[in-house]
């Protein structure tokens, strides 16, 4: 299998070199280091962290662990991102995480990668952070809203298989995804117009989320506490059911069971929201072809990236614990009373500028996270097409995809296809739960990523490596133990989200091995023409 799989990689080379794919049409090197880092930043910078915080509490039920939760996240996110800035320097080409996994385990596994990200993770997310979108839009023009409906096609219907919900969702077109699909499009046509172009967009988009988040912050220093809060979450309070002898009850999937887990089993079971929103972090690396000196501009870009957005991340949170109240009444009316917890369709950080500004902090909170979405839906689209173009480009994806534009130099028809299934995403109504499904396969492949770096030091020991990642072996060794331990975790405790994730993945199985003899085929029909 392992000379067939060779084979075809060879010949899908040589076909791309001959072809209007090949080298004579290449991406333009128009990032550099400050768009690299603002795409870091604002590909992670979405709506989670405005939301997130009130499942994580209800979760955590602790100040001092909703704040260790977002350390955790802080921790991993920066090893594993200083450890990618290795693989982005020895292989600084289109595709990012994708080539790294063809390059150290094989192409099976970058396949699978693409085709989970394809499906699911990159497209799936632009699709909720479009919705997002026209949600907090309708704050202002009301009649965007997912109950008005343009075109009801089905409710369907709900669906139990043991401990996994699915269905339950609405699928036609109504104003609020209408403003989703229309964003998403009029961004992926931005982006064809050159990667400068989608740059330019992503660096003011980006700095002025980032000025939001800091205003929030100072905001909340300056004039946002309440004794209420500070009552509540600080003191001996702040380490109420923090100790290591402290049991949490958390819910069995969805069949209504319970179990008691311990501080450290709690805190991975809340890795669920506080990874998701540090996510995408490595959107970068797949516009590796087109970053300028990408051996010093990738690794510094997901340092400074990382780094920052982790702790403004941080910083806000111990924004929400000065304004608001861990713990809270659901039938409360007021803020306080709701406290983090069940902070209004756990809209957290609108509650606290509304509690800080009344109704017109409520409405600046609403345009920062217009801004913030806008940003963030910016930058996964620039990225996520070029993860289908490198696929394309190996015989991994259909053909066309892999073409450039002959004018602006971007991968037009990638951008165009991601969009296509983007939208129908919208309309089904299934990106939430499949995004549900994604952080369990997002963090195995992470794993193997960073398995693959062991492996790229034992098989390619004298290539060129412009940047080593710190604290190798112990750090990314340490990354991958506790990655798998959350991995363990959610596959016992939220089997709703961890075994349709692996089913997904598994799926593309099947897929690689027909791509791929139906590539070989291609391949021998042209190499006889």
């Amino acid at each position: 299998m392992k000379c067939t799989l060779r084979r075809t990689r060879s010949t899908v080379s040589q076909r791309a070199d001959k072809s209007p794919l090949g080298a004579d049409q290449e991406l333009i090197k128009g990032l550099g280091l400050t768009s690299a880092t603002t795409l870091v930043m604002g590909s992670m910078i979405g709506s989670g962290v405005f939301i997130v915080a009130a499942d994580i509490a209800r979760v955590v039920e602790s100040p001092a662990l909703l704040i260790a939760a977002w350390l955790v996240t802080g921790f991993m996110t920066m090893v594993a991102a200083l450890s990618y800035g290795e693989l982005a320097a020895m292989m600084p080409k289109a595709g990012g995480q994708y080539v790294y996994l063809r390059e150290s385990l094989g192409p099976l596994w970058g396949f699978l990668y693409g085709w989970t990200l394809f499906l699911v993770i990159q497209c799936g997310t632009i699709a909720a952070v479009g919705v997002a979108f026209g949600k907090f839009l309708g704050v202002f023009f009301p009649a965007v809203s997912s109950t008005n409906w343009i075109l009801h096609i089905w409710k369907v219907p709900l669906v139990h298989l043991g401990p996994v919900a699915l269905g339950n969702m609405e699928v036609g077109l109504n104003t609020q995804n209408f403003v989703a699909i229309a964003m998403i499009v009029l961004l992926s046509v931005v982006n064809i117009f050159g990667v400068k172009t989608g740059a330019f967009v992503q660096v003011v988009f980006t700095t002025a989320k980032i000025a939001a988040l800091l205003g929030l912050v100072l905001l909340g220093v300056w004039v946002g506490s309440t004794p209420e809060a500070l009552s509540a979450n600080f003191g001996a309070n702040f380490w109420h059911n923090a100790g290591w002898g402290t049991l949490h009850k958390i819910p069995l999937g969805v069949s209504g069971a319970t179990a008691m887990v311990s501080a450290i089993t709690v805190i991975a079971v809340a890795q669920v929201g506080s990874l998701f929103s540090a996510d995408a972090w490595s959107n970068v690396t797949f516009t590796a072809g087109e970053v300028r000196n990408p051996q010093r501009n990738l690794p510094l870009s997901l340092a400074l990236g990382t780094g920052v957005v982790i702790l403004i991340y941080i910083a806000v949170n111990f924004i929400y614990l000065l304004v608001l109240p861990l713990w809270g009444d659901p039938y409360s009316l007021t803020s306080i009373g709701r406290g983090i917890q069940y902070a209004s369709e756990d809209r957290v950080a609108t509650a606290v500028m509304q509690q800080i500004m009344g109704q017109s902090g409520a409405q600046l909170m609403a345009l920062a996270i217009l801004i913030s979405t806008f940003g963030c839906a910016n930058g996964m689209i620039l990225a996520g097409s070029r993860v289908y173009y490198a696929m394309a480009r190996d015989g991994l994806f259909f053909r066309s995809v892999g073409r450039i534009h002959p004018r602006f130099k971007t991968p037009h028809i990638s951008l165009g296809v991601q969009a296509l299934w983007t939208g129908i995403l919208c309309i089904s109504g299934s990106y939430g739960q499949l995004l549900d499904y994604v952080i369990f396969a997002v963090l195995l492949f992470y794993v193997l990523t960073l398995a693959g770096l062991f492996v790229l030091r034992f098989k390619r020991p004298d290539a060129p490596r412009p940047y080593r990642a710190i604290g190798y072996p112990w750090l990314p060794a340490t990354y991958i133990v506790m990655a798998l331990f959350i991995d363990g975790v959610l596959l016992v405790y939220k089997p709703q989200y961890t075994w349709p994730g692996l089913v997904i993945v598994l799926l593309g199985i099947p897929v690689y091995f027909l791509w791929s003899r139906l590539g070989t085929r291609a391949a021998a029909h042209e190499a006889a023409d």
